[in-house]
């Protein structure tokens, strides 16, 4: 049996096989993304290979490289070089930068954990951060990409946060937290991934040794935020709660009225350490405690 002969498209069977337009394929001729075709009397002829780029270079644009860096990789490739190790990075940096898994929720268990009333508005911003998303044929039901996120804002709200301020805190939130992960990525930018980066597009071996440093480093930088968090919540807590329990008479610095404590108390207080120093008796046992929870929650985590 005779081999089949190879396939054979004008620019309109080419444009309805790749999903591109044919004046999309025209640019792309003109760029020099793709091979001329065959000239056949006064017909231009494609074939599969015209095929295949088209479908390389929206699978590259689809990743979010621009038509030029496209260009030079595809260079690259045509000079022998491959993209195996520079598509395995982009993989490897498009992937998930946490282990939580995605989880559905329902529309009804939704308004349960939120005051048991519908609340559209209240949705529809929820979607618009990206805390739910929507599912094309399934109204009543919503991915949940962090089922973590949602759980700290029913836990608020269960403490009486509105969900308006909830929401709020969550885009301030956000915009500073992406600050510091640009900030991070600049840093690692500089000081490891540069000297794998220098060649556009790298080297396959050079790719694949930047995926590896991906890897490594990927969990460094939430460990860096969790570690810093904690302490910054233990000094401001701290703080917060000398304000807010100080001993009677004494000057409290600017901000809302203090929550004295029960006379009784302050009486044992004084007679165990006198009057003179109940503040820095009450400072000291309120850092013991928030010592002795950390402590109780790093045992927690350790034994899970």
């Amino acid at each position: 049996m005779s081999d089949q002969a190879p396939a054979e498209y004008r620019i309109e069977d080419l444009a309805h096989h790749s999903g591109a337009t044919v004046r999309t394929i025209r640019a792309y001729q003109d760029r020099g993304l793709l091979p001329k075709p065959e000239r056949r009397g006064r017909s231009n002829v494609y074939r599969d290979t015209h095929l295949a780029r088209l479908r390389q270079i929206a699978d590259l644009l689809d990743r979010g490289y621009t038509l030029a860096s496209i260009k030079e990789l595809l260079e690259a490739w045509d000079a022998g070089r491959g993209l195996g190790g520079v598509l395995g990075l982009v993989a490897e940096v498009q992937g998930p930068w946490t282990d939580e898994e995605a989880d559905r929720i329902s529309r009804e268990d939704l308004n349960a954990r939120f005051g048991g009333l519908p609340d559209d508005g209240a949705v529809d911003e929820a979607c618009e951060l990206g805390v739910l998303e929507r599912i094309p044929g399934r109204p009543d039901e919503f991915l949940v990409p962090s089922p973590q996120e949602l759980a700290v804002a029913a836990e608020l709200y269960a403490a009486g946060v509105p969900l308006a301020a909830i929401t709020g805190h969550l885009r301030e939130l956000r915009g500073q937290v992406e600050h510091i992960a640009s900030r991070f990525l600049e840093f690692t930018t500089e000081h490891v991934f540069a000297r794998y980066l220098g060649q556009v597009p790298p080297t396959d071996s050079d790719a694949a040794e930047a995926a590896t440093m991906v890897r490594r480093l990927r969990p460094l930088a939430q460990q860096t935020v969790d570690a810093e968090l904690a302490r910054a919540m233990r000094l401001f807590a701290t703080r917060h709660l000398q304000r807010h329990l100080g001993s009677p008479g004494a000057v409290q610095p600017a901000g809302p009225a203090p929550v004295p404590l029960p006379a009784g108390t302050v009486r044992a207080v004084q007679e165990l350490v006198g009057p003179e120093h109940v503040a820095e008796f009450v400072r000291a046992a309120t850092e013991r405690e928030l010592q002795a929870r950390t402590m109780n929650d790093l045992a927690s985590r350790g034994g899970r």
